[in-house]
């Protein structure tokens, strides 16, 4: 493997590390220690993703200009300071400001990240080097929730240490940004151009897909934490079962190259997954179904992202890629900025559980739409 790749995986796992030990936990504490509302948990997540409806297209213009493995060291310098800057947060503005941050230094992340990626590989193998990746940041995300429940006592003091160890274990990860740095010189005839940005328009379905899909995930990873904590799971459970969520993840990976084959099929999977997933949250009381419900969301979420990631990037011209990545995460920037706060607004005025409900029959909706457009979810073969 080179050693970009390998550098790149390094960076994800740390930083997944880092999501997963004080991300399941955030909306807990803004809600049992700020005293946050279902509203205002909604406002926190959209402005912690709203950023990333815009940022994500300046830094793929941004990566015809700049070596990549600078913009992942500003990414990572930005989302440091975002994640120790909670530890000291007293109001919900406070949090929704620290959050802005981190949905700038986001954008910084994955789109140089998918961008080194996608130079160093084609077809198959790019999918199988995305899906590493985002294994590498899954596993990071699956290790942190274990890491928080040693430093959790539940108890105010505690999560704000949780928080600032986060952002140490995030910093540490600029060490291998500037090793990607070194030697990266951008491509003789790459060039920008706006007229590329309209090449995303090319594919409505997978946009509608990934919009659904993203806004899911959004709703999962911002509101589902404080709704669980309604339902009588404490930290150490919430914890225990965002470990649970990130293992489905893991194991789906493993088997990306080979789901790839089918690729509508699969993905008309990961809907039905992610769909019947939320609705057995919507009835579960208890941690052994919430547990099989994240195991279903757990595959839906994972597979959908190299497949999609790859259909696009299979049927435009290479010396665009750097655009289309960028368009492809604003993409999944309104998605996750829709989500939470939908989320969070239906959760206010018409019960907690209710969003799961929505999403699942939105879900259903999305399914019909992949089976009628089953051609347009396959990627060009080379």
């Amino acid at each position: 493997m080179k050693k970009d790749l390998i550098l790149v995986n390094l960076i994800g796992l740390l930083i997944g590390i880092s999501y997963g030990m004080h991300g399941p936990i955030l909306p807990v504490f803004a809600k049992n220690v700020i005293g946050a509302s279902y509203a205002d948990l909604g406002l926190i997540g959209l402005t912690n993703f709203l950023p990333y409806m815009f940022i994500p297209l300046l830094v793929g213009i941004l990566l015809y200009r700049f070596n990549s493995g600078y913009l992942l060291s500003v990414g990572i310098i930005i989302n440091t300071a975002s994640i120790f800057l909670l530890s000291v947060a007293e109001s919900v503005p406070e949090i929704m400001g620290f959050r802005i941050m981190t949905g700038i230094a986001h954008a910084f992340f994955w789109p140089p990240c998918e961008s080194i990626i996608a130079s160093a590989s084609s077809g198959i193998q790019r999918i199988r080097n995305i899906s590493m990746f985002t294994g590498f940041f899954v596993a990071g995300f699956m290790i942190g929730p274990l890491l928080g429940v040693i430093i959790l006592e539940d108890l105010e003091s505690s999560f704000r240490f949780l928080f600032q160890i986060a952002s140490y274990v995030l910093g540490s990860a600029i060490l291998f940004s500037l090793l990607v740095s070194r030697g990266r010189v951008r491509k003789q005839g790459e060039k920008f151009s706006f007229s590329s940005i309209k090449q995303m328009a090319r594919f409505p379905e997978v946009i509608v897909m990934l919009i659904y899909c993203t806004a899911s995930f959004g709703m999962i990873l911002t509101i589902f934490p404080a709704f669980l904590n309604d339902r009588s799971m404490s930290v150490t459970d919430i914890e225990i079962l965002y470990f649970i969520f990130g293992a489905s993840r893991i194991v789906t990976l493993v088997f990306a190259g080979i789901l790839a084959r089918k690729t509508s099929l699969t993905l008309l999977g990961a809907t039905l997954s992610i769909a019947f997933g939320l609705m057995i949250a919507f009835v579960s009381d208890s941690i052994i179904e919430f547990a099989l419900a994240l195991m279903l969301m757990g595959f839906g979420f994972s597979i959908f992202f190299p497949l999609t990631l790859e259909i696009i990037l299979s049927k435009t011209r290479k010396e665009i890629s750097h655009t289309i990545i960028g368009a492809y995460e604003t993409t999944f920037g309104i998605g996750w900025a829709v989500g939470p706060i939908t989320a969070g607004l239906i959760s206010q005025f018409s019960g907690n559980s209710t969003p799961y409900l929505v999403f699942f029959i939105l879900g259903l909706g999305i399914a019909v739409l992949s089976v009628a457009k089953r051609k347009s979810f396959e990627p060009r073969r080379v």
